[in-house]
């Protein structure tokens, strides 16, 4: 395996905070990042890397896929990664695509194992999850507890939701900060997603997103003001035809306190009745 350190004095680079660029040096963390997916039996035939950096996580992930795509959207970055990899790009194992991740054209990918930009991991996030693909992420740590929260904690908002809507989500492993050149302000942590279908039915997943996040945008409320309250983000025209149809013990609950099988009965009723998108 190429050693981190020497990679990035071949790059010539230097880890950037304000960019966003914090690049895994630990052997051991970048060793095991793969072996993840292994747990479940993934497939690993095109692996798919947002985030390139200098390379080290690359060159594990292409020891045991058949086929890697790094996106990166350094330019610099991008171009050591087609110097350093030539070989592998040459011989068809390696894809270096240049650019926004948010905004490239995706391939289609087998699994996805990646240390995300913290400013950006979210969308880049909730991106990936619609593929229906295993992934194992790299956040802030805590940004990957709330992710994996459950109902009625202090953590569980939006983000526990909407994750647990698309994949069973799992907090695999805590990153110290040493792990990374130069170290980030903050602890990570690795995140592994199974995608599932959800044990409950969801008309539309757009909409259902939408409610959610209007819902905990006044998470101190009940759910009965709070639909009353957020109408412009919900894009209900009738929100009043929601409260009046919605079960009295449902609407003096809190967001913090709803199951993601509750929030999606609940935006069912208000698709039916509440005229979504009239606002």
């Amino acid at each position: 395996m190429r050693d981190p350190d020497g990679l990035i004095a071949r790059a010539g680079v230097r880890g950037d905070p304000d960019r966003d660029q914090h690049f895994l040096v630990d052997d051991r963390v970048l060793d095991r990042l793969p072996t993840y997916l292994d747990d479940i039996d993934a497939d690993t035939r095109h692996l798919l890397e947002i985030g390139g950096g200098t390379g080290a996580l690359t060159d594990r992930l292409l020891a045991v896929a058949d086929e890697v795509t790094v996106v990166e959207r350094d330019p610099v970055l991008a171009d050591f990664l087609r110097e350093e990899f030539a070989g592998e790009i040459d011989a068809g194992t390696l894809t270096v695509i240049e650019g926004d991740a948010l905004n490239v054209d995706l391939p289609d990918f087998s699994a996805s194992v990646s240390n995300l930009p913290y400013g950006v991991s979210s969308e880049i996030a909730f991106r990936l999850f619609p593929r229906k693909q295993p992934l194992v992420l790299m956040f802030q740590q805590e940004f990957a507890e709330r992710m994996v929260a459950e109902p009625g904690t202090s953590e569980y908002g939006r983000l526990s939701v909407s994750s647990q809507h698309y994949a069973d989500v799992e907090l695999v492993e805590s990153i110290p900060n040493e792990a990374f050149s130069p170290p980030p302000a903050v602890r990570s942590a690795v995140v592994r997603a199974v995608p599932r279908e959800p044990g409950y039915e969801v008309d539309d997943d757009e909409f259902f997103l939408r409610f959610v996040k209007a819902l905990f945008t006044q998470r101190r409320k009940t759910i009965r003001n709070a639909i009353r309250n957020t109408a412009h983000i919900s894009r209900l025209g009738n929100p009043e035809a929601v409260v009046d149809a919605a079960d009295d013990a449902v609407l003096q609950k809190r967001a913090g306190a709803m199951a993601p099988s509750e929030f999606a009965a609940l935006a069912r009723l208000a698709r039916d009745v509440g005229n979504p998108d009239a606002v």
